[in-house]
């Protein structure tokens, strides 16, 4: 684990991860707020994660799968209810960290996909692929693939 530190120190410097918890959020974030031309907001923002030129306001949501956890269950939404947001960008990565499903979801929409569970104050989803059948979703893979094609780490 001592190595986990350095292995995530060049994307600290470039910015990619700006915490020291589980890089996929913070991951997630950078490559969203990249690909969409958004603004990332400070980490304490409380309900958002980014806008745009407009004021519109993105929570954004990552979730990496791999062969011992394949769930597609998204981060807790909490105070859903406030409208914090305007729209959820939502991404699932594979293993090796290729983007796998990406959505626009519109908050209205959210709250029909979404449950509230008590035990753990907010609303969850999953990034299924029938949820892209959904009015109110929209595919966003091909932004996200298209940056990851033309962005180098080096």
């Amino acid at each position: 684990m001592q190595g986990w530190r350095y292995c995530t120190c060049p994307q600290r410097r470039r910015n990619v991860l700006r915490s020291m918890n589980n890089p996929t959020g913070d991951y997630t974030e950078w490559l969203v707020s990249r690909a969409m031309g958004l603004t990332l907001e400070t980490n304490s923002e409380k309900g958002f994660d980014a806008t745009d030129g407009q004021g519109i306001r993105y929570q954004i949501k990552g979730r990496r799968i791999n062969s011992k956890n394949a769930s597609t269950q998204l981060g807790v939404m909490r105070n859903y209810e406030e409208k914090s947001f305007d729209f959820l960008v939502a991404v699932i990565f594979g293993a090796n960290w290729n983007v796998i499903r990406a959505a626009q979801i519109n908050h209205e929409t959210v709250g029909q996909l979404a449950t509230f569970r008590q035990h753990q104050n907010g609303h969850v989803m999953h990034l299924r692929e029938n949820v892209f059948e959904t009015s109110g979703v929209e595919d966003i893979k091909h932004l996200l693939n298209n940056y990851m094609q033309e962005y180098s780490f080096k």
